[in-house]
């Protein structure tokens, strides 16, 4: 499935950057976690090991690092629903053991992986960050029972909770985390306030070349995330900028122009999104034999007619459905 994910996007060029990856990882992460990791060795890694059918929820970045002065990795779980998965915990599990997989013939042993989620949905995260919350009866085991049966904790940034005092960091940081958080969650005129405040941090950069580079990202991320800022919208925030950031105001307007411009071919495109959301389909459908063991041929011909929206919802809770009644709600 050919993803055009703009959550996706924009965490792989803001994250994927060792700056920010550092800046991040130096201000958000415990500090005894920090005090056996060694920052300077941060170097990322091309892979990802995201299931196909889960991109267009999750992105992940890996890096690898010196960790008590052996290899090892930080992995980075982006998840950009509206609400958090339920089975993050088992899904990061996967992923981690493709990493090992991939490192054990070199010298069968396991490096250190750290597991870190990232979420930035409508939703605050409400579930517990451990695979023992998804094993039937854990916590009713007793403990030496427990100890056989595997478990492990992941490191949760929650966005959607952050206060705006508690957003650190260097410039480009702050920005990256504030638009993450509430780029989902509030109104476009509080998009264009961040957008503003963005711009009176950007001027602070001794290095103006990378403040606009990074401006255009943040601009192209606004206008894919965001279908509902209007021209006046638009207008008025270049009215606002043109004065104390003109080549900002110059960027605005010239990419406003050519979304307006893929906006007119739209039309071109429709056949190729029909067949995204026919794959979508396809998956909803596949996790749902995988729930449920078996899916009648009606209820199939139903879930392959709805739009990509109604499917993307699907496709999140079908861990929480207890029956397929509870599917064919969408359908009606």
């Amino acid at each position: 499935m050919k993803i055009q994910n703009p959550h996706d996007k924009f965490f792989k060029k803001t994250f994927g950057d060792v700056a920010v990856a550092k800046d991040f990882l130096n201000n958000y992460l415990p500090q005894k976690i920090m005090g056996i990791i060694d920052i300077e060795t941060l170097e990322p890694q091309k892979d990802s090991y995201i299931d196909e059918e889960l991109k267009e929820g999750f992105s992940d970045l890996l890096f690898r690092a010196n960790i008590n002065n052996r290899e090892g990795y930080l992995y980075l779980l982006f998840e950009h629903k509206s609400y958090p998965s339920r089975d993050v915990a088992f899904q990061l599990l996967k992923y981690t053991v493709r990493v090992w997989d991939t490192r054990i013939g070199e010298t069968g042993q396991l490096p250190i992986i750290i597991p870190l989620v990232v979420y930035h949905g409508k939703e605050g995260w409400n579930i517990k960050p451990t695979l023992g919350e998804m094993i039937l009866g854990y916590d009713e085991l007793p403990q030496d029972i427990r100890a056989l049966v595997p478990n492990y904790q992941y490191l949760l940034f929650d966005l959607s909770r952050f206060t705006d005092e508690e957003i650190k960091g260097a410039v480009i940081t702050r920005i990256t985390v504030m638009i993450m958080r509430d780029i989902q969650r509030k109104g476009i005129s509080a998009i264009w306030e961040i957008v503003l405040e963005a711009v009176a941090l950007l001027q602070e950069l001794e290095d103006k070349e990378t403040g606009l580079e990074y401006f255009e990202i943040l601009m192209r991320y606004v206008f894919s995330a965001r279908p509902d800022f209007t021209k006046d919208d638009l207008y008025e925030l270049v009215k606002k900028i043109e004065t104390t950031y003109p080549e900002g105001s110059e960027k605005v307007m010239t990419l406003a122009q050519a979304f307006r411009e893929e906006g007119m071919e739209r039309g071109i495109e429709v056949g190729l999104e029909k067949g995204e959301t026919k794959a979508l389909a396809r998956t909803v459908i596949k996790f749902l034999v995988r729930r449920f063991d078996f899916v009648p041929e009606d209820l199939k011909q139903g879930i392959s007619k709805l739009d990509a929206p109604t499917l993307d919802v699907i496709l999140d809770r079908v861990l929480d459905f207890e029956n397929l009644d509870e599917v064919k709600k969408y359908i009606q």
